[in-house]
């Protein structure tokens, strides 16, 4: 390839949003810079596509929507998927609608939400493909001009997820909610399956060929040894709902794993329970292991690894180093040497509290990075309670507990809560000043274990305590320790310190900081653009000081991740994020993709 082809290649990179997280390492950063600091204030609405694919849970369909969705934009073509697992391609200067794909799921079955994260795109530099799994458990792969599905895939398009994984659980969930990672011809697949049951359908990660559907290679996400006596088997969760990241020049994918089932008891899986809320990484082709790190060992908390790992890279010893960073829902971030898996930063095996719980066996330490420090709030003191009554009445005989104290008999008040600190949203990064962002919300948690004589397997239930699935706020969603309640934190990976930390959100009490849930974007324009709060705005930040210079009211909270591409048609920059709302954070819902461009 010549010097001129070579350059434009990397142009129309920088221009597109071709991945999930901008680029295969989840960065979420965009070269672009015709939208900056100075100007972002002149943002306006270009368009906005309403999907139509809405549900309160109180109407037509049982199940609330949540619009989680980050567009690609490939070859002059936006394509995006909603609530109810369409996919649809607009004309991304005007939001005019080119196709749309339905595969007819099935609204009135079993979910906690109704919705999906995005859609995967591969080329072999003729054909183009949309692929991305349903929530019903089917993998489809879509022609990109057409939105037909491709007949040499599967049967007739689509591949059946279940078959292998959920068999004998055919009442139980699986499928997946989040877009799959592409390694050359391979599609590497996650899963979304039920983890309050102890036994359950498989979390092994699987890669399948492109072209024709066939397996490649499977990845047991359960490993025997970790578990006491046949603890592995059958051993519900231990998937990945979230995001892969692919590291094209090592051929590396990074999986970021969840917990075994049931997520907030462990009597029946003594043991750490590999690889359970681990990192792992995987070569591509094989599936092989290459490293593991466990963030939690024998995981009671349901602090899975909620985020996309991203690859960095970081100054050690004035050279520079490949690195991932993982942020989880602890509020801890973890920086690992990309290659070995060791961590850069000296992490300590620390002493904490045993269960009290007969059966169970809390592991006796934790994991603990020494840098960065936490970006959540891990424990609060009861001084430090709102005095309002229906936070007096859930916090009334509750026990405080630290970071990783086990759930008791009786009510226990945790922090984080069960969606962090971070969540999928995760974390965005600026190469230029190797700085991470990401976002957080201090919303605590609530339970108790109590018994079940009845039932062998799991003898004692968490049970959530006078609240909205266990979480420690009233009900205006506010949380019921002293504000603020929701962060941005910037850190610089090569120290290991803060940059700055601004408060993200307001609440009619103020600028208290809000729960958010969805992601931030980084541009070469000195912006940080993020909506994820519960409060319906789209922010924009300075990246050096964390001041906030630009908000806007959308239709409703934009729990989603926003992207941004470069039209050479108009020669603008657009900034693109969905706005749907609802969720577990709103009681408004809306089906929004709300695009800006400068006037």
């Amino acid at each position: 390839m010549t010097m001129t082809l070579v350059i434009a290649a990397v142009l129309a990179q920088g221009q597109s949003w071709e991945h999930y997280g901008g680029d295969a390492g989840g960065r979420k950063y965009s070269p672009l810079k015709q939208i900056h600091r100075g100007n972002v204030t002149r943002l306006q609405v270009a368009w906005t596509f309403r999907t139509g694919d809405i549900s309160d849970g109180q109407h037509e369909w049982p199940f609330r929507s949540a619009f989680e969705a980050t567009p690609l934009y490939v070859a002059g073509t936006l394509y995006f998927s909603t609530p109810f697992n369409r996919v649809i391609a607009l004309e991304p200067e005007t939001g005019r609608q080119l196709w749309a794909f339905d595969p007819h799921l099935d609204r009135k079955r079993g979910y906690n939400l109704l919705t999906h994260r995005g859609v995967a795109h591969w080329t072999d530099g003729t054909r183009r493909r949309i692929v991305y799994g349903t929530q019903d458990g089917r993998l489809f792969s879509l022609d990109a001009k057409t939105g037909q599905p491709d007949p040499q895939f599967g049967q007739g398009g689509s591949l059946d997820l279940r078959t292998g994984m959920a068999d004998g659980f055919d009442g139980r969930a699986y499928g997946m909610t989040s877009p799959p990672a592409i390694y050359q011809n391979l599609v590497i697949c996650g899963s979304w399956v039920s983890d309050g049951e102890p036994r359950g359908p498989s979390g092994d990660i699987r890669a399948f060929d492109v072209r024709t559907g066939q397996l490649v290679w499977r990845f047991a996400t359960a490993d025997p040894s970790s578990f006491a006596g046949d603890g592995a088997k059958q051993r519900g969760g231990l998937n990945m709902w979230s995001i892969a990241s692919v590291d094209t020049e090592r051929g590396l994918v990074f999986l970021p794993l969840t917990s075994p089932s049931p997520d907030l008891y462990g009597g029946d899986r003594h043991g750490a329970n590999l690889y359970g809320d681990s990192l792992v990484a995987l070569d591509a082709k094989t599936g092989q292991r290459r490293w593991h790190f466990q963030t939690v060992h024998h995981n009671i908390w349901d602090y899975d690894l909620p985020a996309q790992p991203l690859l960095v890279t970081v100054t050690r010893q004035g050279k520079p180093v490949a690195a991932v960073a993982q942020v989880t829902k602890t509020g801890f971030l973890f920086l690992l040497d990309r290659e070995t898996g060791q961590p850069l930063f000296e992490v300590r095996e620390t002493p904490v509290a045993k269960s009290l719980i007969p059966g169970e066996a809390a592991w006796p330490t934790q994991p603990i990075p020494v840098r960065p420090p936490p970006f959540a709030r891990q424990s609060m003191r009861p001084e430090e309670l709102r005095p309002t009554p229906a936070c007096q009445e859930i916090a009334r005989d509750a026990t405080f507990g630290a970071l990783y104290t086990p759930i008791g008999p009786t009510r226990t008040v945790l922090f984080p809560g069960t969606n962090g600190g971070a969540n999928w949203g995760g974390a965005s990064y600026d190469p230029a000043t190797q700085t991470l962002f990401v976002n957080s919300m201090d919303a605590g948690m609530t339970f108790q274990l109590l018994p079940r004589p009845t039932d062998p397997l799991t003898p004692f239930r968490a049970q959530a305590a006078k609240t909205n699935s266990g979480r420690f706020w009233d009900d205006e969603l506010h949380p019921c320790q002293q504000p603020p309640w929701g962060h941005l934190t910037a850190i610089d990976l090569s120290s290991g310190t803060f940059r700055w930390r601004s408060v993200l959100g307001i609440t009619r009490l103020g600028a208290t900081g809000a729960p958010n849930l969805g992601g931030s974007l980084v541009t070469a324009g000195g912006l940080l653009l993020i909506g994820a709060t519960n409060d319906d705005r789209f922010r924009a930040f300075d990246l050096r000081n964390g001041r906030e210079i630009w908000t806007v009211t959308l239709p409703a909270s934009a729990f989603a991740s926003p992207m941004t591409f470069w039209s050479p048609k108009t020669r603008k920059q657009y900034v693109v994020i969905a706005a749907g709302g609802g969720n577990k954070y709103s009681t408004k819902f809306a089906d929004a993709l709300v695009a800006y461009a400068l006037k």
